[in-house]
C-alpha cells in the first residue's frame, strides 16, 4: 500500500473549503445574533408595558 503525497490541488481546495465554511458560519452567526438582539428588545418592551400599566 503506497500512499503518496497529496496533489497540488489540495493546497488550493482544502483552504478554499475551510474559508467557505468560515464565511457560512459568520453569516449564520450574525443572523442568529441579530435575531437574539431583536427578541431581547421585544422582551424588554413587553416587560416595560406590563410594569408601566400599559400607559404608552
Amino acid at each position: 500500500m503506497d500512499i503518496g503525497l497529496p496533489s497540488a490541488a489540495h493546497l488550493i481546495y482544502i483552504p478554499f473549503v475551510a474559508l467557505v465554511g468560515v464565511v457560512i458560519g459568520w453569516v449564520l452567526g450574525s443572523r442568529a445574533a441579530q435575531d437574539a438582539f431583536a427578541a431581547e428588545l421585544k422582551r424588554r418592551e413587553q416587560k416595560a408595558r406590563r410594569e408601566g400599566g400599559g400607559a404608552a
